[in-house]
């Protein structure tokens, strides 16, 4: 739960306008007016489960929330109800193949989602981006203009009306996804850029480089907002928290450093692995967050404090991806030995070990739910998992090479997989 705000109950000013569903992770929104202008405060339901006693759940909101009044009770009932059902809509879905996609010339090297998940981006070193219908698998637009692999890409979600492409070309370009106009070119980078990330609210940029450092670009005016300095090798990986105010990024320099958005200070350096990052991630409150390492184990940090709160181990060979599901409460590693692992975060006990693929894992995600993962590898075939079990569930198979690249959309009812075969595939419920 947010802390609540005291002089709302004083003025008794705030006037709750309406409630908003957030499905992943669980919560709901309060829309709400205040002195005539209007605001939103968030309900986190992180512990939300199809067996949480509603009624309990329902009382507690309304003792500990001023805006939420008794008479809103039946309302609030009826919303907690259908993100449970929700919850559970995605217990016994398969996948087919429903497009392959011959997507470039050349390998892909990255695919991501918009928001909605009617839209895909693919990014390759045939030097561009395109974009996708994903219900027509119909190619939107090519996007032209870089002069070496485009190697990192994104879209400004939630919102989804810009793309970000970073290049081996060291430049990385800001484009409209509507109409594939480019809107700003971001040069400052000496070498390679190999990650990149928009802020959660779509107005900063930021890009890491193979030149130790990451930048900060001004969305709007395609201007860097500043660089941050300190890495001593290549940056591999960054990511924004949630509210959007601390970026992490992961280096090959063993450390991954935590800074402050809008000063551009390092908070800390997370230090303690004995190999190259290779992934890093927050966990949605911002409190915790991860780095996988080449030195086979993964370390949990307080982000306030800088300390590493578990060190997880297992794997017998690299970790190369780390991923949180959409609450937090559980993580999961990718190794080259070719095994997935699950683990609870806060005792960071292993709780599933995923085993089947016959080649290094590369990338690993949950889906939105929580309920499943998938695995991308380089045996050609991007695997499906039951979270609670450890079972493979459905192995996606056809692509001709190594698979790198595997995301859900934001419902987690369709998948694509991106392969050094040149294609991408569409998988449907």
């Amino acid at each position: 739960m947010h802390a609540l705000l005291p002089q709302a109950r004083r003025r008794g000013m705030a006037k709750l306008r309406r409630f908003l569903l957030r499905y992943y992770p669980p919560g709901i929104i309060l829309e709400y007016e205040q002195n005539g202008e209007k605001a939103t405060r968030q309900v986190d339901l992180l512990t939300l489960t199809p067996e949480t006693d509603v009624e309990i759940l329902v009382n507690q909101i309304v003792r500990q929330e001023p805006l939420v009044s008794e008479a809103r009770k039946p309302q609030l009932r009826k919303l907690i109800y259908k993100l449970i059902e929700k919850m559970e809509s995605h217990e016994n879905q398969s996948f087919y193949l429903f497009k392959i996609l011959r997507a470039h010339i050349l390998p892909l090297t990255n695919c991501a989602f918009n928001k909605s998940g009617d839209r895909f981006i693919t990014g390759s070193y045939d030097r561009t981006c395109k974009v996708w219908n994903t219900f027509t698998g119909e190619e939107l637009l090519t996007l032209e203009g870089h002069k070496n692999v485009v190697y990192a890409i994104a879209f400004n979600n939630p919102f989804g009306d810009k793309i970000v492409t970073g290049s081996f070309d060291k430049t990385a370009k800001l484009w409209n996804s509507e109409t594939g106009e480019l809107l700003h070119s971001l040069r400052g980078h000496t070498t390679e850029i190999v990650c990149l990330s928009f802020d959660p609210h779509g107005a900063v940029v930021a890009t890491g480089s193979m030149d130790s450092t990451a930048k900060l670009w001004d969305v709007q005016r395609g201007v860097e907002l500043c660089s941050l300095m300190g890495h001593t090798a290549e940056i591999v990986s960054l990511n924004f928290n949630t509210e959007g105010d601390k970026i992490i990024t992961g280096s090959f320099d063993h450390t991954t450093k935590v800074w402050d958005v809008h000063t551009g200070v390092c908070l800390h350096t997370l230090s303690g692995h004995r190999g190259e990052i290779s992934s890093t991630q927050f966990n949605f409150t911002g409190d915790l967050c991860i780095s996988g390492s080449i030195d086979r184990t993964c370390k949990i940090w307080n982000v306030a404090s800088g300390q590493c709160m578990n060190t997880l181990r297992g794997h017998n060979d690299e970790i190369l991806d780390v991923a949180f599901n959409a609450q937090g409460s559980k993580l999961v590693t990718a190794s080259a030995d070719g095994t997935s692992r699950v683990y609870n975060t806060t005792t960071g006990a292993c709780q599933a070990i995923l085993i089947g693929h016959e080649g290094e894992i590369s990338k690993v995600s949950f889906n939105p739910q929580g309920n499943k993962i998938i695995t991308a590898s380089s045996d050609r075939t991007c695997r499906v998992w039951d979270v609670e079990s450890g079972d493979c569930l459905q192995i996606l198979e056809g692509h001709t090479d190594e698979i790198f690249s595997a995301a859900f959309n934001y419902e987690g009812d369709t998948i694509i997989t991106g392969s050094k075969d040149n294609t991408c595939r569409i998988w449907k419920c």
